[in-house]
């Protein structure tokens, strides 16, 4: 390898030379969106951005005071009037965001509006005739992003922001925004950088037999990084449901009490409770929110040996929910099952999912019965669902089995399947580097499994990247940010 090649090797963790070119186009333009819900409410806020924004809000807005919005500073409100022609559209505040310091790190102009969808339209008809044009769904973020005001997996987090419907989505896309997991891919991405510069520099002098990279350092860095990766790998697990809500299935045989457990969680009367075995013959799902974390419940057909057609697909269906939930509750009647039992047919179950055992109807058993159960030295949960009893003991254990005390302790979770898969061949790469460490491989070797490692943890941060990845990304954003 010669001396310029060794020097231009990691140019190619730029974004490239069609991402540049495509940021040039996006930038001459000034766009417009409604940031607000569409329909009718009290108010709408209509959002420009881009160098013109300033210039262009000049032309339709006119200060009640006499101002000129070009004139004025950064961060300040003005009320005034959207007028095109003689014609007064609407009374408006006009906020201005100057760049750099604004979301998009370009000019920003807001307008809060009466939030009349005649009026959201005109208006945005009447700036897009002044020079604006429509934005596409997430190019607000976009611009945020091609200027630096926040990493790629930051901007990601803004859509997760955006779709959290629970304390606990909400408070992992939080995390992610403020950049506590990119800023590590950073940091552990810049130590691997700083390392395979050095090793791409023995190639230059491959005839002296120089090492530049300590080997030992190098070796604690790979131990290191493998380490994070897998941490990172395993929390998906738990960041994954908690963004998406918990499915717990509700399983054990008829008549234990799962359709009323069902409704005492949800209380409100959402399956059918009978005595009549067999009830329940297709899952019935509903959510709920508690302790800040979304569950996805779902109530399954009784498990037994049956003869009903009907009631032998509920079963296997009920046996597939199980399969593909992150917790399940086995409820059992306390009055009619030893332990014995219930550790045969929670052994019979194929699944991972963390298992809760509850024992039911303790309302009505004896104290004989009760002490029987409980001194068998099986962790089990005793309540009565029909009479609501102790059901704080089993949303306690839920929560724990959820992960909220590493949401709580502010532990690096991901959520994203990009992240994920990206984090996955990372692994493979920094794996391959071990084993080539281990089996002492030249440099020139290392450098190849290094350059692939350094470019997979770009792309989480957007420091690589290309036009398609950014497309599909923000492909899924709502328009308007």
């Amino acid at each position: 390898m010669t001396k310029s090649r060794g020097k231009c090797s990691f140019l190619r963790f730029l974004p490239t030379q069609e991402l540049c070119t495509f940021v040039l186009m996006i930038f001459h333009d000034t766009i417009i969106a409604l940031a607000t819900p569409s329909g009718a409410g009290a108010i709408a806020v209509i959002r420009l951005s881009g160098n013109d924004a300033v210039r262009i809000a000049s032309k339709m807005f006119h200060s009640i005071s006499g101002k000129d919005l070009l004139k004025q500073k950064s961060h300040t409100v003005h009320l005034g009037n959207i007028i095109d022609g003689d014609r007064i559209i609407d009374e408006v505040l006009a906020t201005i965001f100057k760049n750099p310091n604004s979301y998009t790190g370009e000019n920003v102009i807001e307008f809060s509006c009466h939030g009349s969808e005649y009026i959201q339209q005109e208006i945005l008809q009447l700036a897009i005739r002044k020079g604006c044009r429509m934005a596409k769904p997430g190019e607000f973020t976009l611009q945020a992003f091609l200027n630096g005001k926040m990493d790629l997996s930051q901007a990601e987090a803004v859509a997760d922001l955006i779709s959290s419907d629970s304390k606990a989505s909400h408070q992992l896309a939080l995390q992610q925004m403020r950049g506590g997991f990119s800023s590590e891919i950073k940091i552990l991405r810049q130590e691997l950088l700083d390392f395979a510069s050095l090793i791409e520099l023995e190639l230059d002098f491959a005839e002296e037999d120089v090492e530049f990279a300590n080997r030992e350092e190098f070796q604690k860095l790979i131990t290191k990084i493998t380490k994070l990766l897998k941490s990172l790998l395993d929390s998906f697990a738990t960041g994954n449901v908690l963004k998406n809500g918990i499915p717990v299935a509700i399983v054990g045989r008829p008549n234990s009490g799962k359709s009323t457990l069902l409704n005492a969680l949800l209380n409100e009367e959402r399956a059918i409770v009978s005595h009549i075995a067999g009830t329940t013959r297709d899952t019935i799902e509903d959510e709920i929110t508690m302790g800040g974390v979304r569950f996805r419940f779902i109530d399954t057909a009784g498990l037994r040996e049956t003869t009903d057609e009907i009631e032998k697909i509920g079963v296997a269906r009920a046996l597939e929910k199980l399969k593909k939930s992150a917790i399940y509750i086995y409820l059992f009647d306390i009055n009619m099952m030893t332990v014995d039992e219930v550790i045969k047919e929670t052994k019979s179950f194929s699944s991972s999912a963390k298992q809760i055992i509850v024992a039911n109807k303790t309302d009505i058993a004896s104290k004989e019965r009760l002490q029987s159960i409980k001194s068998s030295g099986l962790e089990i949960l005793f309540i009565s669902a029909k009479e609501k009893e102790s059901l704080d003991l089993l949303s306690n254990k839920l929560l724990e089995y959820a992960g909220v005390d590493e949401l709580n302790s502010n532990q690096l979770i991901i959520t994203n399947t990009r992240h994920y898969d990206i984090l996955l061949k990372s692994l493979e790469e920094i794996i391959k580097v071990q084993e080539g460490i281990d089996n002492q491989l030249s440099g020139d070797l290392l450098a190849i499994d290094l350059r692939q490692a350094l470019y997979y943890l770009g792309e989480i941060t957007g420091e690589v990247s290309n036009d398609d990845l950014l497309g599909n990304i923000f492909a899924n954003f709502c328009i308007g940010k």
